[in-house]
């Protein structure tokens, strides 16, 4: 089945090439455009997508603001949203990712990786733009948490550490899979027993956690990892 993706970019030239690169691809559709926060928000509750794909600064509602009311916190039916900027901001990526967001592009980011994203976003896995992520680690590590991070129902096993420290660090399942030595349906299974743990309802939030507890310094090292 095709995965659906609505657009949302306030530039004609812009979105018209959004929506190009992505029906080019067989396996996903474009089922809607919008040029404006409100229209993207209307559009995206009426069609229900797979996949939004929104820019952060639109008249009406910017990026964030949608993103925050159709997957925020208190949502009880997340949408998969990415965001797609220009700007790579500190506050536009913690601002997005907050609001509920399951990736963060840039612009110039190319259509292999937009692809990619849009795909991760809809199984679930986030992805970040490679040429942002280094700032994303140091933002968070910069930013004293909004409220305390909660603290799991149970303690973390040791593997679920090291997978919880590579989805902090933007990896997929496969990277994951491949970087443990494991196979895909167990990074599966640790990611799920996280959600579980971490009362996560996506990666992006188990990301957030590892860095508000401090669970992955700047340079994507565990504390303590080195002594392994």
């Amino acid at each position: 089945m095709s995965i659906r993706v609505v657009v949302a970019d306030d530039q004609d030239l812009v979105r018209a090439g959004l929506v190009m690169i992505l029906g080019a691809q067989p396996d996903l559709e474009v089922v809607g455009e919008a040029a404006d926060g409100l229209s993207a928000l209307d559009l995206a509750t009426r069609l229900r997508p797979d996949v939004l794909l929104v820019d952060i600064r639109m008249p009406g509602l910017d990026g964030v603001e949608v993103t925050r009311r159709l997957a925020g916190p208190g949502v009880a039916d997340p949408m998969a949203v990415v965001v797609i900027t220009t700007f790579d901001l500190d506050e536009y990526v913690l601002g997005a990712l907050r609001a509920g967001a399951r990736g963060f592009l840039l612009k110039d980011a190319g259509p292999e990786l937009l692809v990619q994203a849009i795909h991760a976003a809809a199984t679930g896995d986030a992805l970040i733009a490679p040429n942002v992520t280094r700032r994303l680690l140091a933002a968070f590590a910069d930013h004293a948490p909004v409220v305390p991070p909660v603290q799991p129902t149970h303690p973390l096993t040791e593997r679920e550490e090291d997978v919880l420290a590579l989805v902090a660090r933007g990896r997929t399942n496969a990277e994951i899979a491949a970087e443990l030595f494991v196979g895909l349906s167990t990074v599966k299974t640790h990611v799920a027993a996280l959600m579980s743990k971490l009362g996560a309802r996506n990666r992006v939030e188990i990301a957030m956690w590892a860095h508000d507890t401090r669970r992955v310094e700047v340079d994507g090292r565990r504390p303590g990892s080195e002594r392994r």
